[in-house]
């Protein structure tokens, strides 16, 4: 472990002991970025499902705006990235909470409840993550590609020994953000206004069944693709091939006999929510235990190490300050501490309503559960984020696992009462949503705390940081959760209009846990999933071992069977888009400056369109629930109109993307 921790202390960008880090002005600027990456990654993840890291764009944002400052230097750029990169992941929080409105639980989302779900999940994932930093960083081989490409962006930036290049730089990189958020914005506006479609798909008989494809017009989800790369865009175009021309039409078929266009597309559109999707489960089930399995012995080996580290430390070695974590009996304190506004949450929840009979029994059972899988799920998805990165790692499936394992035990526990379905289901994912708030901020603070190693942070003031990051998040996420819901609503609850959200996780997690309760859930399905996980697992298994570069993500073909054909098929796109834009990066003077400009450019796709869906959501919730914005009724011209709009305007982005980066 020492090997691996002496770089990043005798680094240039670690010199300097006297250097400042954890500054008021740090933690302002990133609680600003934090108001723009959160509401972003809100929307994305409830239109789609998805949502981005923000670690890389929030170093360049820092760069630009730090640089205007006396006594900048690295490490301060390194807090602002890792307190907007914290508060940016905890958005992933709303592939659970959702669901309460989903089933009809709740009618909105309480500000102080849901903050407080939000900071005591977000708070045990720093907690969690803490001990796992020697194991699964500084005495581990894994890649963390993110938190080492951020670390890249924040030394090339850093002003001590670099030259004016730098700066010029981080000016093209803010550039390159902006005019692809603008660009993105401008489309999703000509669709809130029916001027151009913002989607197009069809339905067509296949076999002695049905299908349908499509494709939305979202520069974001070409963003989302060019991020997460071929292999995943592949995975997931195999995950459409299964569902879309094979399943769907054998589910289909015999039920399609007479229809005409509305009643084929309607058929189509009910046998793939209520039959594929949980086909779709199975097999993202299967590979998240496959997951867990593979990285079970490399995580005891890690914490073993980590601990007879520990243990040579107080023996009296020096410690150096670039190794300094907050101190394990805080640690401890702190998790054995939040189990008390835990339980008062759940005691809350359950006041009133016809399972408080169970309060005792349920309460303990959660604060248990939420305590020792908490630690595990910490583990996998710090894991998970070391070998893939935050963005690739499939954070969902844990999501899912967990509302499975949380339903099963609720179930047990209260087997044999007159508890009302319903208050069984909310009960237990209002109990996830604490767990995933776990998962989701572990996955991301191993590839921060990473990145911090890299560039010679002090730990503990990175953690502190990252809590600051949580509780700046934990108060952003549900004033536009709000807005989200009332400007759109969301697919599947009482009233959700057209445009409504498909929150996918919030709506496979409830579904999930909503068939375990009423007995509703066909097993079968689930099964089914599971066995073609099975088989996935094997090939990608297969192909790991026989070739260096290949592979098949179980997880990401699973996602691309879960999802609308319309969401899923234009990542494949962005995927291709982003490898070509990488390999004539490879070929230019600087590659590694000119392929982050592609990655700046994928990242203001999603900004752009994402930040204007929360004003959009906002205008419709001030207006009463209508759209001023539509001012066009659509049709075939529309679609038309923006197919063309769209092909132009990705490639605009991608040829002036190239122009910045040849212009001397």
């Amino acid at each position: 472990m020492a090997h691996n921790a002496a770089p990043a202390s005798s680094s240039p960008a670690s010199a300097g002991p006297a250097l400042r880090e954890l500054t008021l002005r740090g933690i302002l600027i990133g609680g600003l970025i934090t108001l723009v990456f959160t509401a972003a990654n809100v929307y994305l993840g409830l239109k789609v499902g998805l949502t981005f890291a923000t670690s890389i764009p929030a170093a360049v944002i820092s760069m630009a705006v730090l640089r205007r400052f006396a006594g900048h230097n690295v490490k301060e750029n390194n807090i602002v990235q890792t307190i907007a990169s914290a508060a940016g992941t905890l958005s992933a929080i709303i592939f659970v909470l959702p669901g309460l409105v989903m089933v009809g639980y709740w009618e909105g989302f309480s500000f102080w409840e849901t903050t407080a779900v939000c900071a005591i999940g977000g708070v045990l994932g720093v907690m969690y993550s803490i001990p796992l930093r020697r194991a699964l960083v500084t005495g581990s081989d894994l890649p963390y590609p993110e938190g080492v490409a951020a670390a890249e962006v924040l030394k090339v930036g850093d002003d001590n020994g670099a030259s004016g290049a730098a700066h010029e730089e981080n000016a093209k990189g803010l550039r390159v953000i902006l005019v692809g958020g603008i660009i993105s914005a401008a489309m999703a506006l000509l669709a809130a206004m029916k001027a151009v479609a913002s989607s197009v798909s069809t339905y067509f008989k296949l076999g002695s069944g049905a299908t349908t494809l499509g494709t939305s017009l979202s520069m974001a989800l070409i963003g989302v693709g060019h991020l997460v790369g071929m292999s995943v865009g592949i995975a997931m175009l195999v995950g459409v091939v299964i569902s879309f021309f094979v399943l769907l039409p054998m589910h289909t078929a015999g039920d399609i006999g007479g229809l005409d266009a509305t009643a084929l597309a309607d058929t189509v559109d009910s046998v793939f929510s209520g039959e594929i999707r949980f086909i779709g489960v199975g097999a993202m089930a299967i590979a998240a235990i496959w997951t867990l399995i593979k990285i079970a012995g490399p995580i005891v080996k890690g914490i073993s190490e980590s601990l007879a580290s520990s243990r040579q430390r107080r023996a009296g070695q020096d410690v150096d300050v670039a190794e300094r974590d907050i101190p394990f009996p805080y640690v401890l304190g702190t998790i054995v501490i939040l189990m008390v506004p835990i339980a008062l949450l759940l005691w809350d929840f359950i006041s009133g309503t016809d399972i408080h009979e169970h309060m005792g029994v349920l309460i303990t059972v959660s604060v248990l559960f939420i305590l020792l899988v908490g630690l595990i799920v910490a583990s996998v998805c710090g894991y998970m984020a070391g070998l893939i990165g935050a963005s690739n790692s499939p954070i969902s499936s844990v999501g899912i696992i967990a509302v499975l394992a949380a339903s099963l035990l609720i179930a047990a526990v209260t087997r044999g009462t007159s508890a009302e379905p319903l208050s069984l289901v909310a009960y237990t994912l209002f109990t996830a949503a604490i767990v995933f708030g776990i998962a989701t901020i572990s996955n991301d603070n191993l590839q921060d705390l990473k990145t911090g190693q890299l560039v010679g942070a002090t730990p503990w003031k990175q953690q502190v940081a990252l809590i600051i990051g949580v509780l700046f998040g934990s108060v952003v996420i549900p004033p536009i959760l709000q807005v989200m819901l009332t400007g759109f609503g969301f697919q599947g609850m009482e009233g959700a209009g057209e445009d409504a959200l498909a929150a996918p996780q919030a709506a496979l997690m409830s579904s999930v846990a909503s068939g375990i309760f009423d007995n509703s859930l066909d097993w079968n399905l689930i099964f089914t999933g599971a066995a073609i996980g099975a088989v996935l697992i094997i090939i990608d298994e297969v192909l790991r071992k026989t070739t260096s570069k290949y592979s098949l993500s179980p997880l990401a073909v699973g996602m691309g069977m879960y999802l609308p054909a319309s969401l899923t098929i234009i990542i494949p796109i962005g995927a291709i888009l982003g490898y070509f834009y990488d390999k004539w990066a490879a070929k230019q003077s600087n590659p590694d400056f000119s392929k982050r400009m592609g990655t700046l450019l994928a990242t203001g796709l999603i900004v752009g369109e994402s930040l204007f869906g929360v004003v959009n959501a906002a205008i419709i919730a001030a207006a009463g629930g209508e759209s001023p914005l539509e001012i066009f009724e659509g049709g075939t011209v529309s679609n038309a109109l923006g197919i063309i709009l769209f092909v132009v305007g990705v490639g605009f982005a991608y040829r002036w993307t190239k122009s910045k980066v040849t212009k001397s």
